[in-house]
């Protein structure tokens, strides 16, 4: 008996000898790195000690192993091509369940350093391979790629960026919530857009409690973040509580009067309330119902000018709030033209009284219209919404010359 146990004492000391000739082999390849002609003999050798330590019974029952094996063919992945990630993938995938194996039996946290060092260097080949598979539109293999080197680097900014992007673009948009959700935690430099691609994640997903959490968050953080606030308010309209928003835009102006956004938005508020009454909406209405109806439309529309004539006392040249506000005039006068014109030949006196009643409603909105196409020449809406005030005011030499305009921007 005891020179069987001498025999298997003397197989075991053999192959942990295999396992610190990789050690130092390995030691001697990250020492050489920087002259990969000297470095890569040594990688290899390094390579043929822990297999050998790997498959031996006793040897393979020590962390140390796993985390080593890890560790050199991780190694190998960065001798690879970095150009063709998948050349590398064999060695990756021993590389990955000797990582799994080593995390297993490392109970006592012994080997820590080895593996997470490994782990690193698994991450950014998974980080370079999703790169590869992002920028050619394999979106769903390139999530399950950066979902990996999150995971193998779970703070790191850039790794649940890319991840958060290419469960967006995959069209998995639980997951891109889960991981926008984590980014706007973080230092990252551009949170403010995120919290809104993060609002967009939710609602994708039918998730419209979360949604309106993080615009709140959101809006905590960036009260001046326009396209947080118009979700904000598209969403509060689309769930009957225009009421609510405008409350906490009333709130928040009350706080900072000199916010030309916050009356922009409560303009947009009120307008959206307005469009919402629709004339095919009214006229089903009962006629008690369609007074009321006309009445609410009428009220916020005025109260859609006066908060965007407010922004743009605080700032003349501001775009949106100029453009809506002539939409604001726009809307009523399209509506009072084309009930002029739908009356029969025998109303000729109502059909003149409602033509100058629309004539003056055009009017109203002329300066503000003119004032959005000096802003932005090359804006589609502006030029369109120019254009319907001369065709209100039949001057077709105009209403040409604007639509020549839009044509030639080619959109």
């Amino acid at each position: 008996m005891i020179g069987v146990l001498g025999l298997v004492s003397t197989a075991a000391f053999a192959q942990k000898g295999e396992l610190s000739t990789a050690q130092s082999e390995f030691d001697k390849y990250q020492g050489l790195k920087s002259q990969p002609a000297l470095a890569k003999p040594a990688l290899v050798k390094a390579q043929e000690a822990i297999d050998k330590a790997s498959a031996n019974e006793k040897t393979s029952q020590l962390p140390l192993t796993w985390a080593v094996k890890a560790s050199i063919y991780a190694g190998l992945i960065e001798t690879s091509d970095q150009n063709a990630p998948e050349t590398a993938l064999p060695y990756f995938t021993t590389a990955s369940d000797a990582l799994k194996k080593a995390e297993e039996l490392d109970k006592k946290g012994e080997n820590k350093k080895i593996i997470d060092n490994a782990k690193i260097t698994l991450g950014q080949y998974q980080g370079n391979k999703g790169a590869k598979e992002f920028n050619a539109g394999k979106f769903e293999e390139a999530y399950k790629s950066f979902d990996y080197y999150r995971n193998m680097n779970p703070e790191d900014t850039t790794a649940i960026l890319y991840t958060a992007m290419a469960a967006f673009n995959s069209k998995n948009y639980p997951a891109a919530a889960t991981n926008y959700s984590k980014l706007v935690t973080t230092k990252y430099s551009r949170a403010d857009s995120s919290y809104a691609i993060l609002v967009n994640s939710y609602l994708l997903a039918k998730d419209t409690a979360n949604a309106l959490k993080s615009i709140d968050e959101g809006l905590a953080k960036f009260p001046k973040h326009a396209p947080l606030r118009a979700n904000q308010i598209d969403i509060a309209l689309k769930q009957g509580k225009q009421k609510e928003v405008v409350d906490k835009l009333t709130s928040a102006i009350a706080a900072d009067p000199k916010n030309k956004d916050l009356y922009y938005y409560a303009g947009l508020a009120y307008s959206q309330t307005a469009d919402s009454y629709t004339s095919g909406k009214i006229a089903k209405a009962a006629p008690a119902a369609k007074a009321t109806m006309e009445a609410d439309k009428k009220s916020s529309y005025d109260k859609a000018a006066e908060m965007y004539k407010k922004a743009i006392e605080l700032d003349p040249n501001y775009f949106e709030a100029n453009l809506n506000l002539g939409f604001v005039y726009l809307s009523p006068a399209i509506v009072t033209y084309n009930a002029a014109n739908k009356l029969p030949a025998n109303k000729q006196k109502e059909y003149t009284a409602q033509i100058a009643k629309a004539s003056a409603m055009f009017d109203a909105a002329k300066p503000y219209l003119l004032k959005a196409v000096e802003l932005n020449p090359k804006s589609v809406d502006a030029l369109n919404g120019l254009m319907t005030y001369y065709k209100g005011k039949r001057d077709d030499a105009n209403a040409n010359k604007i639509d020549a305009q839009i044509k030639a921007l080619g959109k």
